[in-house]
C-alpha cells in the first residue's frame, strides 16, 4: 500500500509541473484540416483519443463484468463499481497515462495503469487474460461501426437531396455528352438519376460490410484463447459464453471464426474498398458539375456576399465541388494502404500494421464524412438555368434530329446510305459556319434547300422539339426515384435523420 501511495504522490507532483509549464496555443502546432474545417463534431469526437481510450474503458469493464459472471470471484463487486464510476477520461488520467507512457514505453499498459490509480479496486484485475489487441482491435471495430453509421445516414440523405432534384427536373431537356461532345438529348433529372444510382451502389456497398461487421472479443495473444482457457480451467465453453457476453454488451452479433493476435485485417480492406469507392463516386459527380458551371446551365450554391476570386471580382468558382473532387482523390488512394498493410502482416502479426493504421482510418472515416457533407450542401442548393439549357440544346438540335430524318427519308422509298452521307455533308457544312465563322447553325436551312430532302421539308418545322428526343428519360427518373420505386424504399430506414437535419454548412 505504502508504493501505491508513494507512486500517487510521484504521478501527483509531475502533474504540478506540467500545468506549471502551461499548454500551446491551437495556432502553435499543427492541426488536421479535417477536424478543423471539414467534419462534423461527431465524427471528430467519434476518432478523439477521449473516445477511444473511454471505449478501452468500457472493454475492461465488461470483460471484467463478464469474467465475474464465470465464476472469476476475484474480481469483487467493489471493483466493477469502481471501474463503472470511472469509464470518463479525464485530462488528469490522459496526463498519467503519459507519464506511464514514457516510463513503461506501452500505450495500453500505461492506460491500465491509469485507470488502476481511479479504481484501485479493479487495479489487479483489469485486462485480466487479455492482450493488448483485445482493446485496441475490438476498439477500432467499435469506432469504424458507429463511424460507419454516421456515413450511412449522411449519404441516404445526399440521395434524398438529388433524388428530389431529379423529379423537380425530369421534363428539362439537355444536351448529353458522350467524349464530352454533345449528343442525344438526356433531360436534366435523368442526368441526376445518374448519380443517385451510383450513390445507391455505395450506400448498399456501405451497409453491406456494416452489417457483416463482426468483433474480435476475447482471443488471447495468438487466437488460441489459451489464456482464458487458462483461466475457467479448461472449460472451453465458458471461453464460448464470454465471447458471447462481451458481442452482447458491445453490441455485436458474434465474433470473427478466427483471429491471430488481430482480427484480420482484411476486414479493414474490405470496409475500405466499400466507404472509398464513395470519392470515385464524388468526383464524377463534381465534375459534371464543374462542366455544367462552366457551360453556365447549372450551379452549386453561392452566396450573396460570397467572392469567388480575389483578383476577377465576376468569377463564380464552383469551390465546393473543387473541395469535394479534392477530398475524393485523396479518399480514393486509401485502400492500397490497407491492402499493403493486410499483405505484409507476417505469420500472427507485426506491429507495422499499427502506426499506418493510427492514421488510414481515422483519415479516411473523415475524408468520406467531408465528402458527404460537402455534397450535402451543394445538392440541397443547385441552381439551374432553364434558359440557357434551351439556347444550348437549340445550338445542336438540328445535329440531334438528322437520324430522325434519315429514318423519315426511308419510309419515303430513299437509300438509308444515300440520306446518310446527304445528311453527313450539309451536317459538316453546318458545323464549319459555327466553327469557322462563328455564325449559327443553318443546318435546317440547308436541308429545307436541298431536294433530295424534299419528301420530309413539311415535317422539319414540327421536329425540332426538344422534348421529342429525350427518350424515356421521365419515365426512367420517375420509375427509379418516385414513390415506391427502388430510391423511395432504400430510403425508407434513413427518413428520420432525412428530415430532422439540416443542410450541412461548410467552413470556406
Amino acid at each position: 500500500m505504502a508504493t501505491q501511495d508513494q507512486r500517487i504522490k510521484e504521478l501527483e507532483e509531475e502533474l504540478e509541473r506540467v500545468k506549471a509549464q502551461g499548454t500551446n496555443n491551437q495556432f502553435d502546432s499543427y492541426q488536421t484540416v479535417l477536424t478543423r474545417r471539414y467534419c462534423s463534431d461527431g465524427m471528430s469526437s467519434l476518432f478523439s483519443q477521449r473516445s477511444r481510450i473511454g471505449i478501452w474503458r468500457r472493454l475492461w469493464l465488461a470483460l471484467a463484468e463478464s469474467e465475474r459472471a464465470l465464476g472469476i470471484d476475484t474480481i469483487t463487486i467493489e471493483a466493477i463499481e469502481e471501474m463503472k464510476s470511472h469509464l470518463y477520461v479525464t485530462d488528469t488520467d490522459f496526463e498519467i497515462a503519459r507519464i506511464e507512457e514514457k516510463k513503461r514505453r506501452h500505450d495500453v499498459m500505461a492506460h491500465v495503469h491509469a485507470f488502476g490509480i481511479v479504481a484501485p479496486a479493479a487495479a489487479g484485475i483489469i485486462h485480466y487474460g487479455a492482450t493488448s489487441c483485445f482493446v485496441t482491435d475490438n476498439a477500432e471495430l467499435i469506432i469504424m461501426r458507429d463511424a460507419l453509421d454516421i456515413l450511412l445516414s449522411r449519404l441516404a440523405k445526399v440521395i434524398y437531396n438529388l433524388s428530389n432534384f431529379a423529379l423537380k427536373w425530369k421534363n428539362e431537356p439537355t444536351l448529353a455528352y458522350t467524349h464530352l461532345q454533345p449528343a442525344q438529348l438526356i433531360t436534366v433529372g435523368k442526368r441526376a438519376a445518374q448519380w443517385v444510382q451510383d450513390l445507391m451502389f455505395d450506400l448498399q456497398n456501405i451497409e453491406q460490410v456494416r452489417n457483416d461487421l463482426k468483433f474480435r472479443g476475447a482471443q488471447g495473444t495468438t487466437g488460441t484463447q489459451a489464456s482464458f482457457l487458462e483461466i475457467f480451467q479448461g472449460d472451453a465453453t465458458k471461453c464460448d459464453q464470454l465471447n458471447d457476453l462481451l458481442c452482447t454488451k458491445l453490441g455485436f452479433p458474434s465474433c470473427y471464426d478466427i483471429s491471430t493476435q488481430t482480427y484480420t485485417r482484411k476486414v479493414d480492406l474490405i470496409i475500405a474498398n466499400a466507404v472509398c469507392g464513395l470519392g470515385a463516386t464524388a468526383q464524377k459527380i463534381c465534375g459534371d458539375i464543374r462542366h455544367l458551371a462552366n457551360w453556365k446551365e447549372i450551379e452549386e450554391p453561392f452566396e450573396k456576399s460570397q467572392i469567388g476570386s480575389s483578383a476577377m471580382a465576376y468569377k463564380r468558382n464552383p469551390m465546393r465541388s473543387e473541395r469535394v473532387y479534392s477530398l475524393a482523390r485523396e479518399l480514393m488512394s486509401k485502400p492500397i494502404n490497407f491492402a499493403n498493410t493486410l499483405s505484409d502482416q507476417w505469420a500472427e502479426r507485426t506491429l507495422d500494421d499499427s502506426a499506418i493504421r493510427r492514421m488510414d482510418i481515422p483519415d479516411m472515416f473523415l475524408l468520406a464524412e467531408a465528402i458527404l457533407l460537402g455534397l450535402d450542401n451543394i445538392s440541397d442548393g443547385l441552381v439551374v438555368y432553364p434558359k440557357r439549357i434551351q439556347s444550348r440544346v437549340l445550338e445542336e438540335l438540328p445535329f440531334m434530329i438528322t437520324e430522325s430524318i434519315i429514318m423519315k427519308l426511308v419510309a419515303h422509298g430513299a437509300s438509308r446510305q444515300e440520306a446518310h452521307e446527304e445528311i453527313r455533308v450539309l451536317s459538316h457544312e453546318a458545323g464549319g459556319v459555327v466553327k469557322n465563322e462563328g455564325k449559327p447553325n443553318d443546318l435546317v436551312s440547308r436541308i429545307k434547300s436541298n431536294e433530295f430532302f424534299k419528301p420530309i421539308w413539311g415535317e422539319l418545322d414540327s421536329m425540332l422539339d426538344p422534348k421529342l428526343y429525350t427518350g424515356r428519360s421521365v419515365e426512367i427518373v420517375e420509375r427509379y426515384c418516385d414513390i415506391g420505386g427502388p430510391v423511395d424504399m432504400k430510403l425508407v430506414p434513413y427518413m428520420k435523420f432525412i428530415t430532422e437535419t439540416n443542410t450541412a454548412e461548410l467552413s470556406v
